[in-house]
């Protein structure tokens, strides 16, 4: 078999496997519903009981949706990051996106208690939240975009990333110090990742802004497979490295700022995912590396989401402890079989 067939081969089963999933993830739940109902819900029809129907099309199949923007988001944006600073250890948020999203949620929830009451229930709202996340993974944009410009030594912009995140958390601690039992719960639970709050003019938005960020990445790809072998050999090749370097700091900025803002910090994902791509398709090419990429993003935050669901219970674990819990044994799996098959 040639590697294109292979690689054709693979990408036909983890399609096959993402749809499995889909339909899965909007199965399971603490109602259980028949299938054959789910799939008259979902092709236009109605099932034998309007709650089943409202079930599954205000709450079920928003969150898979969720899920899958959000796994595609992550994993491409990892492995824009990993690529752009040659860093296997990388992820979608090393430019402190996340820290910034972290600092300015905490400031409205931690810090309610020193607004007027009227301001305090607006900010405390679900599009409040969203908002200050969203502005805050802005902010640090923009810092990042300026620092950018400054220094043209990437691993300076990795470590700048990295104080931004330190600086925000250190912000953060003062902040919960301070706070009360009630803040600090609310924050910790929008910290842990939720996948199903969201309403589907949310979603829309989400969709937008994911897509956007993809199209910027899918323009990025040339850039990335010149990058493998340096920046210097990148830019003897007549690549614009500046240009480049924009837009993929853009790209992960766009991907990572709003999944953060409206389903909260998700871990692991952004990071693994690359790798297990790589692995799976024996291949550095980002032509490849992007779609691949994009549908074992997409299914294992389905598998997550599925898992934390706890089919037949009426209990929902945090996604950000079952993005690591599944993640991190898959490629340390990975990684040993791929060590044995080299002897």
């Amino acid at each position: 078999m040639t590697k294109y067939s292979k690689h054709r081969t693979l990408f036909v089963l983890l399609f096959i496997v993402a749809l499995f999933l889909l339909f899965l993830d909007i199965s399971f739940g603490s109602v259980t519903i028949p299938q054959k109902e789910i799939l008259k819900s979902l092709t236009g029809g109605h099932s034998s009981k309007s709650t089943w129907d409202y079930i599954i099309i205000n709450y079920r199949l928003p969150k898979a949706i969720t899920a899958i923007l959000v796994g595609m988001g992550l994993s491409i944006s990892g492995l824009l990051m990993q690529t752009l600073f040659r860093n296997p250890l990388a992820g979608p948020y090393v430019l402190g996106l996340s820290s910034g999203s972290s600092l300015a949620v905490a400031l409205v929830i931690l810090g309610s208690s020193f607004m007027p009451p009227m301001w305090s229930a607006i900010f405390v709202s679900s599009y409040g939240i969203i908002l200050a996340s969203c502005l805050g993974s802005t902010a640090v944009l923009l810092a990042v975009l300026f620092v950018s410009q400054r220094l043209r030594d990437t691993m300076a912009i990795l470590i700048v990333g990295l104080m931004f995140g330190s600086f925000t958390s250190a912000f953060v601690g003062v902040l919960a110090y301070f706070s009360s039992a009630e803040q600090l719960q609310k924050f910790t639970f929008w910290s842990m990742g939720n996948l199903g709050n969201l309403s589907w003019d949310s979603i829309l938005i989400l969709t937008i802004a994911v897509f956007i960020g993809l199209v910027i990445s899918l323009a990025t790809i040339k850039p990335l497979n010149a990058l493998l072998l340096g920046e210097n050999y990148a830019r003897s090749l007549g690549l614009n490295y500046e240009k480049s370097k924009l837009l993929i700091i853009i790209a992960t900025s766009i991907l990572a700022g709003s999944i953060t803002a409206f389903a909260g910090p998700i871990a692991f994902i952004g990071l693994a995912v690359p790798h297990v791509a790589k692995l799976l398709f024996n291949t550095s090419n980002h032509r490849v590396l992007f779609w691949a990429t994009l549908l074992i993003g997409s299914s294992l935050m389905l598998l997550s989401d599925l898992i934390s669901q706890m089919p037949g219970s009426d209990f929902t674990l945090p996604i950000n402890a079952i993005t690591s819990i599944i993640g991190a044994p898959v490629v340390i799996w990975l990684l040993v079989r791929k060590r044995k098959m080299m002897y």
